[in-house]
């Protein structure tokens, strides 16, 4: 049996990005998983009680999700607010969603403080971009789940078949 799959609900086409959009993954296998029950849909942000529209965050200083789960960097919005604890919590929720419904994988939107798995901003609003993983993605791998990016679908589904 094919394990299932957390889902950013952003990829999903639910307006509950920082920007109040969505941003919908279009892919056949999209549709084929959620049909057969694969999709474990959740918004790390939102399932720690953060509103939508929000100030856009960023992890400071460069750092990165490890670094904010390690308690050695923290993340901050625009507006100068320190959103750490609730970036702790969403990746807390995040991983007990995943492990307590079976998810052996996460696909996630890349970019994100929290769900960014190939690149994070650099902590200056700037637009800069760096490697790294966001706080969400660096707790689901903590906890041995196989993290992908909206842009490694295709890596995602080349895994799951190399699992069956």
């Amino acid at each position: 049996m094919v394990s299932k799959i957390l889902i950013s609900a952003c990829l999903m086409g639910h307006a509950v990005r920082y920007d109040g959009r969505g941003k919908p993954l279009v892919h056949p296998a999209i549709e084929r998983w959620m049909q057969e029950g694969l999709l474990v849909t959740i918004c790390p942000e939102m399932s720690a009680g953060m509103p939508v529209p929000r100030p856009p965050a960023e992890i400071a200083d460069a750092a990165t999700g490890e670094d904010v789960l390690a308690g050695n960097a923290r993340v901050v919005e625009l507006t100068g607010g320190d959103v750490t604890d609730e970036f702790l919590l969403a990746a807390e929720n995040a991983v007990r969603l995943a492990t307590d419904s079976g998810c052996r994988y996460a696909l996630l939107i890349d970019g994100s403080p929290s769900c960014g798995s190939g690149f994070i901003y650099d902590g200056t609003f700037s637009g800069n971009r760096r490697l790294g993983n966001g706080v969400t993605a660096a707790a689901l791998k903590q906890a041995g789940i196989e993290v992908f990016s909206d842009r490694e679908i295709d890596q995602l589904i080349e895994r799951i078949s190399h699992s069956t």
